[in-house]
């Protein structure tokens, strides 16, 4: 799965390396949960990749309870096709969620030990995401709607194996058009991009359990630890 993430890079970024044309202001954060705002690379109906801030964990358009969301920030990516809570999203509202690196929680003898794990060039990098827009049955027409997102995960990878055993989809710049792309609803050209990404091209490391925490932030939670504990 993945529960906690990173985004520690300015809006700017979302400009020049992923071609958005339209992106709103957002804070750096080093610990972000569900349930939060985060910054979300979709394409508009006019074809223009642009940049909106939506609430992680997905809502799909047909709940009846917007609790539900606090329940779907993953989707698994052997079941997202069929799922009644994905299965529309992931032909219709697929999205990149640009993060510079996620937690993931391996258990130990002394306990669950976080890691942070991130690309080895540092650089930023795109995990493959959904979204929905909902709002309660018999709202206004001028009620706004609520635009929610979710990470898609798939099996590990060599480097994840050990800690884990999901990881996000961790596309590569070379398949986000066609993952953006709304023309394209074929399962059978989608479904190939949902695979663990290159052990060669990540790195990893144990941090502070301080990370734990949902109201820890700031730098320091990246840093590496000396030992595992």
């Amino acid at each position: 799965m993945c529960g906690r993430y990173v985004v520690a890079y300015d809006p700017e970024t979302l400009v020049s390396g992923f071609s958005a044309v339209r992106v709103p202001p957002f804070p750096k954060r080093w610990n972000v949960a569900p349930q939060s705002e985060v910054p979300v690379v979709h394409e508009t109906r006019e074809g223009e990749r642009v940049v909106t801030l939506m609430r992680w964990g997905l809502l799909p358009h047909w709940a009846k309870d917007p609790a539900l969301g606090h329940k779907l920030n993953n989707a698994r990516a052997d079941g997202v096709f069929d799922k009644p809570s994905f299965r529309q999203a992931v032909r219709r509202r697929r999205c990149l969620l640009p993060a510079s690196g996620f937690y993931e929680w391996q258990a130990t003898p002394g306990g669950k030990q976080p890691w942070y794990i991130t690309r080895r060039d540092g650089a930023p990098f795109a995990m493959a995401g959904l979204f929905e827009a909902w709002r309660p049955r018999g709202s206004a027409e001028a009620d706004a709607w609520q635009l929610t997102c979710c990470v898609i995960t798939t099996e590990p990878n060599a480097l994840m194996a050990p800690i884990h055993d999901r990881m996000p989809v961790m596309l590569a710049p070379a398949d986000w058009a066609r993952w953006l792309d709304r023309g394209e609803q074929d399962p059978a050209a989608i479904a190939p991009l949902l695979r663990p990404c290159d052990p060669a091209e990540m790195q990893a490391w144990p941090v502070s359990r301080v990370v734990n925490r949902g109201s820890a932030e700031g730098e320091d939670l990246i840093q590496p630890i000396p030992t595992i504990g």
